[in-house]
């Protein structure tokens, strides 16, 4: 009787076998940054047709659709606002995830090392807020806007670096990635230090109070993902109702996930969560946020109104000029001050190229942008300002890259 049902079974299951391969495939690709770049890429490519069509203003409903069940009771929330807080909530755990990776088994666990991407990420924050205050002083409500420059796309800029620069040595990867987590964290902590309006305590008790458990729980080496899913949306929803943003449960909860290697050799929690929500991430939560909020008018008026206003001129100041400088003047002053040490592997010429391409803010900046600038007329103007800012930091980059490409096959 068993060979019967086993036989039924097959024949059930082979049609939809294709399938699970190519899903299966279709992760694995999610899993690197490059693809999730260029998914990412796509997504803001399609909402700036469909803003610059005849059916815009479908677009623009499709934003503004609120899903807010009375139940939930976390107040007006729209299909901009679940993107913003939810899917990136997603998004900043995995970044959580790569920061504890970092601290426990790659560049920031040895300070010496850590110096220098970590002095760089600093003034690259720093340096790209100051170019914008002095570019927008002056114009009413500007300043609130003071961080949307100061972070970096990893995705992005991972995709641009594969694309232009095929030989790129793996300590320059390394100083890329390292920058990145550290710039995400510093972009994390202002959102919760400077973007929260009105707080309400007991959420926000009982949000700390879930990630104190789930903590605990991965500290006791606790590995059912069904205890830790309720966790996780629950602390989110705590912290959604507490005037913080929900981001920050997202990147508090990838921090605490265990990266302790088990006896057994099995993939460590962190490893497992990693391994299931990257796609997901790369897949779908960051373009569904790049689709939502990257629609804008590009025409003659809309671009002339960005030229026109100081404050998306200090968002492309700060992003293209302010993190240049911050990221390669900071890398060279730690060296210069014997704070930290370049790699043999790597050249100014390289460091620059990724001074430069740490201009492409594209999700965060975003994300802060909206924060910052509850006009929605402000908010198009700095998002056309990210827009424009990332594509001329992607293109001086690619120059920078492609040219030493070209020294490194003629010095082979």
């Amino acid at each position: 009787m068993a060979r019967p049902t086993v036989r039924r079974r097959v024949a059930a299951t082979w049609p939809f076998r294709p399938t699970v391969r190519y899903g299966t495939q279709v992760a694995v690709a999610l899993r690197t940054e490059t693809i999730g770049g260029v998914v990412m890429l796509l997504a803001a490519v399609a909402a700036l047709v469909w803003a610059n069509t005849p059916w815009a203003d479908a677009y623009k409903s499709m934003q503004t659709f609120e899903i807010s069940p009375h139940w939930l009771h976390i107040g007006h929330m729209d299909v901009q606002h679940w993107a913003s807080s939810g899917l990136l909530a997603v998004f900043f755990f995995i970044a959580g995830l790569e920061l504890r990776e970092e601290l426990t088994h790659g560049e920031l666990r040895n300070p010496r090392d850590a110096a220098l991407p970590v002095l760089a990420a600093l003034a690259g924050v720093a340096v790209p807020a100051l170019i914008f205050l002095a570019v927008s002083v002056g114009e009413p409500g500007a300043s609130s806007g003071w961080a949307v420059p100061t972070a970096t796309d990893i995705a992005f800029a991972l995709a641009v670096l594969a694309v232009t620069f095929t030989s790129c040595p793996a300590p320059l990867r390394a100083f890329l990635l390292t920058l990145a987590v550290v710039d995400d964290l510093i972009a994390i902590t202002i959102i919760a230090l400077f973007y929260t309006h009105e707080m309400h305590w007991t959420p926000l008790g009982l949000g700390a109070v879930l990630i104190g458990a789930y903590g605990w729980l991965q500290h006791r080496n606790v590995r059912s993902p069904w205890v830790y899913v309720p966790l996780a949306l629950l602390a989110w929803y705590c912290l959604q109702r507490s005037g913080v943003h929900a981001t920050v449960a997202g990147v508090a909860l990838g921090m605490l996930t265990s990266p302790k290697e088990t006896p057994d050799g099995r993939p460590t929690n962190a490893e497992r969560a990693d391994h299931a929500l990257r796609p997901f991430s790369a897949g779908v939560c960051v373009p569904v946020f790049a689709f939502v909020s990257a629609g804008v008018g590009l025409g003659a008026s809309q671009l002339g109104a960005v030229f026109t206003d100081r404050v998306a001129l200090g968002v492309i100041a700060g992003l293209v000029i302010g993190k240049f400088v911050g990221v390669f003047g900071g890398a060279w002053a730690a060296v210069r001050l014997g704070w930290a040490n370049l790699s043999e592997d790597l050249h100014w010429h390289e460091i620059a190229g990724v001074a430069l391409l740490a201009g492409v803010g594209f999700t965060v900046s975003l994300l802060i942008g909206g924060l910052a600038y509850t006009d929605p007329s402000q908010f198009e103007r700095v998002t056309t300002a990210v827009l424009i800012a990332s594509v001329l930091a992607s293109a001086a980059a690619a120059v920078v890259f492609r040219r030493r490409v070209r020294l490194r096959a003629r010095r082979d």
